[in-house]
C-alpha cells in the first residue's frame, strides 16, 4: 500500500509552489532539491492539505443509510435502530465500517474515533483500509450490576487483546452516556483510563430531556454530576456537549477535556440547540469535528461538516464573523491530531505524513481568492484527488483500489441485515 519515499513535484502549498518529500511514515522535506523517490507524483494544478480527523463517529452505520430517516428520536432509536442493531454481526461490523473507509478515503478523512458494536470487525476494517483510528465497543450497562461486571470483563479483555494490534489503531474506551451507563461503571472507566492512559470516547448533553433527566435525578447537570464522580480528565473526548452553561464549561475547561462538535447529526436529530463555540474557545477547551454515524448524518464527508460547523455557529448567534473558515479547519485538522494524540495535522518536516492533494481544476474550487475559504465553504469530496496516510497512497487520481469490491458487498449485506 504505497510506497516507502514519496516525492511530490511542484504542489501548491502555504501559498507557493513547492516539493513534499515523504519518506516511511514522515514528511522529510519540503521545498528541498529532492529529485528522487519510489514514487513521485506530479503536484501541477494541486493543493496539499492536512487530511482530516472525524473525532466522533459510528462507523458501520453505514449500513443503516437512510433507513429510518425523519422520524422523531426515541422512535427513530426504538423502532428502527436498535432492534436492527441487536441482529448486527462482527462480519457485519466490519463491512460496514469497511465501507465507512472507503468513504473517509474518497473524503479526505485519515482518522476516526468510533464507539460500536463487534470492535474487532471495525478493527479489521480500519487495519486494512490503511486509515488512523481510535475504536471502543459500546459500554451500556442499563443501572445492572451483574451487565456491568461483564461489560468491564469485556472492556478488560478488548483492551489487552488489541492494544498494541496496529501503530495505527488506539483502542478506547466507550461508555455510552450518563442516561446508560451506572455512576460505578463511569468511575470505573475513569480509574481504568488514568491507570492505563487511555481515552475516553463519551456522548454529553446532547439533548434537553438528558440534563433535564440528570438534574431530576441527581440534583446536578451532566457535567457537574460526572465532575463529582471523578470522570472528567484531559482524557476524556465529550461529543455534542450542546446543552451547557457557563458553569459548566468553566468544568470542562479546567478539566482539560476535549469537546467535539456535530453540527448536521444535532440538526438532523433536532437536538434543539447549537454548540457554543464561542464560550468553549474562550474557556481554552480544545474543539474538534465530527460527523457522528451515517444513521444520522447521512454521510462521513468532513467537507460538509465543516461548512454546516460554521453556518450553524454563524446562524445560532446571528453573527457572520462568530468563526472563520480557518478556525473551522482547525477543528477538522490540527485539533484532532492533538486531542488523539497523533504528530500530524499540519504539513510540516518531521510530521507524520497525513496529507491530501486536492484538485485545484475544479470549479468549485475556482478562482483561489482564499484556499481555506474554498476548502470550508465550496470545496467537496470530489475535490480530494490523494490521499496519503502514514506515508501510504491510499488513494490517487480518486481510485481507490478495493471499492468497488466494498460497495458491492455492503448492498448485500445491508439488505439482509434489515430483512433477517
Amino acid at each position: 500500500m504505497g510506497s516507502s519515499s514519496i516525492l511530490i513535484k511542484g504542489v501548491f502549498l502555504d501559498g507557493k509552489i513547492t516539493n513534499i518529500y515523504v519518506e516511511d511514515d514522515r514528511i522529510i522535506e519540503i521545498g528541498k532539491a529532492k529529485t528522487e523517490a519510489e514514487t513521485v507524483i506530479d503536484g501541477k494544478d494541486k493543493a496539499a492539505i492536512p487530511s482530516f480527523f472525524n473525532a466522533h463517529t459510528h462507523a458501520a452505520m453505514t449500513l443503516f443509510r437512510g433507513f429510518g430517516d425523519d422520524l422523531p428520536l426515541q422512535e427513530w432509536l426504538e423502532t428502527k435502530i436498535w432492534p436492527t442493531e441487536a441482529k448486527l454481526t462482527e462480519e457485519d461490523v466490519y463491512v460496514g465500517a469497511k465501507l465507512a473507509c472507503l468513504e473517509m478515503i474518497k473524503s479526505g478523512t485519515t482518522f476516526f474515533h468510533d464507539m460500536y458494536w463487534h470492535l474487532k470487525g471495525s478493527l479489521r476494517a480500519a487495519d486494512e483500509a490503511g486509515i488512523r483510528a481510535a475504536l471502543s465497543s459500546v459500554v451500556i450497562d442499563l443501572f445492572d450490576p451483574v451487565k456491568a461486571e461483564e461489560q468491564k470483563k469485556l472492556v478488560k479483555e478488548e483492551f489487552e487483546k488489541f492494544k498494541d494490534f496496529s501503530e495505527r489503531i488506539q483502542i478506547v474506551l466507550g461508555p455510552h452516556a450518563i442516561y446508560t451507563v451506572s455512576k460505578e461503571t463511569l468511575t470505573w472507566t475513569a480509574e481504568f483510563s488514568e491507570k492505563n492512559n487511555v481515552l475516553i470516547h463519551f456522548h454529553l448533553s446532547e439533548t434537553k430531556k438528558e440534563v433535564d433527566d440528570c438534574i431530576q435525578q441527581h440534583g446536578k447537570k451532566p457535567v457537574e454530576y460526572l465532575n463529582g464522580i471523578g470522570f472528567l480528565s484531559e482524557r476524556l473526548i465529550a461529543c455534542h456537549s450542546v446543552w451547557l452553561n457557563e458553569r459548566e464549561i468553566e468544568l470542562l475547561a479546567k478539566n482539560n477535556v476535549t469537546v467535539v462538535n456535530n453540527p448536521t447529526s444535532n440538526m438532523k436529530l433536532a437536538v434543539g440547540d447549537y454548540f457554543k463555540y464561542q464560550a468553549l474557545k474562550k474557556a481554552g477547551v480544545n474543539i474538534c469535528l465530527g460527523t457522528d454515524g451515517c444513521a444520522s448524518n447521512n454521510n462521513l464527508n468532513m467537507f460538509e461538516e465543516m461548512k454546516f460547523a460554521a453556518l450553524l455557529q454563524k446562524f445560532g448567534a446571528n453573527n457572520p464573523t462568530e468563526i472563520s473558515a480557518k478556525e473551522v479547519f482547525n477543528l477538522a485538522t490540527i485539533n484532532g491530531a492533538k486531542a488523539f494524540r497523533i504528530d500530524a495535522g499540519v504539513i510540516k518536516e518531521g510530521k507524520k505524513a497525513d496529507l491530501l492533494l486536492i484538485d485545484l481544476k475544479q470549479p468549485e474550487i475556482t478562482p483561489i481568492h482564499d484556499l481555506t475559504s474554498n476548502i470550508v465553504y465550496s470545496a467537496n469530496a470530489n475535490c480530494v484527488d490523494t490521499t496519503i496516510c502514514n506515508g501510504n497512497i491510499l488513494m490517487q487520481n480518486r481510485k481507490v483500489e478495493w471499492e468497488s469490491e466494498i460497495i458491492e458487498k455492503a448492498k448485500e449485506v445491508a439488505q439482509d441485515l434489515v430483512t433477517r
